[in-house]
């Protein structure tokens, strides 16, 4: 079933694709994730508390930096795959998380507190919200891996993630810790990174090691946060899990994730959070590619499923 729900995907995915990679030599007008200028530009910019550089996970434009800082770090091996590190297939990763930042996606859907949103908390980055939570496990640590491969060099300091307020032990806050908790994941991250550690990789490789750990952390993290996903409409709730599901076939595809790629490809992805009476394949306000795209994800989660 595999390769047949890969072809559904693909064939629903291909205009997108094509899209896509047809336009990848486009670099002048970057699209960054929103408040992307505003972000540490590297660790030293986090503050440092008691010989420790603190990170807020919890904080959109702190989780950003963590973005941005290996951006940096990894710009000088992607140099030959596009200028000013537009060819970083880590791009992927902040240019997805903004996308949720910019539809509401990271906010308190609980309704508890203001966590998120405009007349309260706007860059406050919410532990109820599923989306959050799930891309804790793309930001935080892969972000470890890499400082245990070296990606940075000798720091100064040790580093220190803070806790959110509640459901702390749904996450680990240091390389020690997570390496405990999760060795396997932590181990994908560093080997990914440790490959980039060098001018002389393929960048083929280094999309397959980048892919193998990304669908590992959604696959660790999904059973972790199922109880997130009540504070979601029934829509949203389904395609987040249907999203996370199509990433596995994506990642087969070995897709690029450098910058003009995977902007292009978002443009096809719902730019609201989804509502009750939100009925594919005709929901009000979104293209036809969008809803095709939704469709598509929507059939094959639920093959999925019904194959076990």
């Amino acid at each position: 079933f595999g390769i047949h729900a890969l072809l559904v995907l693909t064939v629903a995915l291909s205009p997108v694709i094509a899209t896509a990679q047809s336009e990848n030599s486009v670099t002048a007008e970057d699209v960054y994730p929103p408040l992307w200028h505003l972000a540490p530009e590297n660790l030293l910019d986090f503050p440092e508390e008691d010989n420790k550089i603190v990170i807020n996970a919890w904080s959109y434009q702190e989780r950003l930096g963590v973005y941005k800082s290996l951006l940096n770090a990894s710009a000088k091996y992607f140099a030959a795959f596009g200028p000013q590190n537009s060819g970083n297939i880590l791009w992927g990763l902040p240019l997805q998380h903004g996308w949720q930042f910019r539809t509401g996606r990271l906010a308190d859907h609980s309704g508890v507190t203001s966590c998120g949103y405009e007349n309260g908390e706007l860059l406050c980055q919410s532990v109820r919200s599923w989306w959050s939570c799930m891309n804790y496990y793309l930001a935080i640590i892969p972000f470890l891996g890499a400082v245990e491969a070296g990606l940075f060099g000798q720091l100064p300091y040790e580093i220190e993630i803070l806790p959110p307020e509640e459901q702390k032990g749904d996450f680990c806050y240091s390389v020690k810790d997570c390496w405990s908790s999760m060795p396997n994941l932590m181990d994908y991250w560093k080997a990914f990174f440790e490959v980039n550690n060098s001018s002389s990789f393929e960048l083929d490789d280094a999309l397959g090691l980048m892919w193998k750990a990304h669908t590992t952390s959604i696959a660790y993290a999904l059973p972790k946060f199922q109880d997130r996903l009540k504070y979601l409409s029934d829509p949203e709730a389904n395609f987040g899990e249907a999203w996370a599901d199509a990433v596995d076939f994506i990642a087969a595809t070995h897709f690029s994730t450098d910058s003009v790629t995977t902007n292009h490809f978002q443009a096809f992805l719902p730019q609201r959070m989804l509502v009750e009476g939100d009925v594919l394949p005709s929901i009000s306000g979104f293209s036809p590619e969008q809803n095709r795209v939704l469709l598509s994800l929507r059939v094959l989660h639920k093959a999925n499923k019904l194959t076990g």
